[in-house]
């Protein structure tokens, strides 16, 4: 089974009471030093994201349902999902009154003002960008346009990017360049934002052409069950369960 066209997991369904996201296994020990101090020499693969969602809230019958489909398509680790990362409080994403942040906006209508039957509209990111340079396969370091941003990229923000061999891979940042104001024509409208150079945690997947959009908004990435982990069917009291999921970056 490839990387693309694959199904992503619903996490809002499930509920999540916790989450944790890390890139792991970056370094490879090489040694230690006269001081007996460890040294560690840097992959040129960079590490591999690893993730989990921690006591999932489920309870009724399609919520088992769904947490049963899952164990059956990921318990081999052979197979893959799309697994999304709930950044939204983190984000550079715009606040509502209340300074909540809103990674996506919905109610979108038609072009003739009209809503689907059942009174929804379509929906979108807030926050997107383009890449604003060619960067090579393992490329460490990407030139980034943001548009929609609230704030100026600082710390580090995750994001991702549909990569056509790879799928879906998220990445995030440990050092920005000051902005740059930008400006380009992005399907078929003009957009403002500003342009950064961006040193990532991990090198790119693949190699990824100028213009090409990245995610902001529930950035997601290939991911497969850990080989020593497997998600059992559970119940207790009322049907009541709180599921671990955990998840590997998928090669």
């Amino acid at each position: 089974m490839g990387y693309i066209k694959l199904p992503t997991l619903d996490i809002d369904f499930l509920k999540p009471a916790r989450l944790s996201f890390d890139t792991k296994g970056g370094g490879l020990e090489g040694g230690r030093n006269g001081l007996g101090e460890s040294v560690t020499i840097e992959t040129s693969g960079g590490g591999v994201l690893i993730g989990s969602y921690e006591g999932c809230f489920v309870q009724a019958r399609e919520e088992h349902e769904y947490i049963n489909w899952i164990a059956a398509r990921m318990n081999s680790s052979v197979r893959f999902m799309n697994v999304p990362i709930k950044s939204d409080w983190m984000g550079p994403f715009p606040v509502d009154a209340r300074n909540i942040p809103q990674p996506i906006v919905g109610g979108i209508p038609h072009s003739d003002t009209s809503l689907f039957s059942d009174g929804a509209g379509y929906s979108q990111g807030t926050v997107f960008g383009t890449m604003g340079a060619n960067a090579a396969l393992n490329a460490g370091q990407i030139t980034l346009n943001i548009y929609g941003a609230e704030r100026n990229l600082r710390w580090s923000d995750w994001f991702s990017i549909y990569h056509p061999t790879k799928g879906w891979r998220a990445y995030r940042y440990w050092e920005s360049s000051d902005p740059v104001p930008v400006t380009e024509t992005v399907e078929g409208v003009v957009v403002t934002g500003s342009q950064y150079v961006l040193s990532l945690d991990k090198p790119l997947r693949e190699a990824v052409p100028t213009g090409t959009r990245i995610e902001f908004a529930r950035p997601r990435c290939v991911m497969k069950f850990p080989a020593s982990f497997s998600l059992a069917w559970e119940a207790e009291g009322f049907w009541r369960s709180s599921p671990t999921l955990q998840f590997v970056e998928g090669f």
